[in-house]
């Protein structure tokens, strides 16, 4: 597959490319700044584009077979994420490749929680408040778009650096939690996920997440 990676250097981002990579697919790695370009997996090809841009993602996105985006704003910027949703999906709507986008966790509802979302557990950091809102922001951006195939990832409630194990459960809109009430996964196994979404579809225009 042609694969367009914007976020290619995050931590998510970075390791999508690397597991698209293995899996031999061809991989346009997106940077914001040429300053980043050295980051960049060295098999990946490099462009320097905005996934905030209209006409940006429509230029990277020509010609391909997916995009996938994992960008993250600086604190304080929270909002972008919006703004970054609805340009993708603009330009995607001009080209008709398909999106799968890195969300959030906060929206999921609880296990046994009547409803009640990972937001608005009475435990919930408030630091963390705005880039959960984001999300959840994010994510009404893509539900409002019919005319682009996306679909979107939202990670468990622990998404940190870890092994690549291949393994992993999926859900859709209820935070996946294991016998010890855990809710985790290695950010290897989730670009597994991903990668595995992008060779064989299964979700489209929805919302879905993974766990161990």
């Amino acid at each position: 597959m042609r694969i367009t990676v914007f976020g290619a250097t995050g931590a998510v981002g970075g390791r999508v490319v690397a597991e698209a990579l293995s899996r031999g697919h061809d991989v346009t790695a997106v940077v914001r700044a040429s300053a980043r370009l050295p980051l960049v997996h060295p098999a990946a090809r490099t462009r320097v584009g905005d996934a905030s841009d209209v006409a940006d993602v429509a230029r990277l996105s020509t010609g391909q077979d997916l995009v996938i985006s994992a960008t993250r704003p600086a604190p304080g910027y929270e909002d972008d994420l919006v703004t970054t949703a609805k340009a993708l999906l603009a330009g995607l709507a001009r080209t008709g490749v398909r999106l799968l986008l890195v969300g959030g966790a906060a929206g999921l509802r609880v296990p046994g929680g009547g409803g009640l979302t990972v937001v608005d557990t009475p435990d919930f950091p408030p630091a963390w408040r705005p880039i959960a809102l984001a999300c959840n922001g994010q994510l009404a951006a893509c539900r409002a778009e019919q005319g682009v195939d996306w679909a979107y990832l939202s990670p468990p409630a622990l998404l940190e650096p870890g092994e690549r194990t291949g393994n992993y459960r999926l859900g859709a809109d209820d935070l996946l939690t294991d016998a010890a009430g855990r809710s985790a996964i290695s950010m290897e196994d989730f670009a597994v996920a991903l990668l595995d979404e992008a060779e064989r579809p299964r979700h489209h225009r929805v919302r879905f997440t993974v766990a161990y």
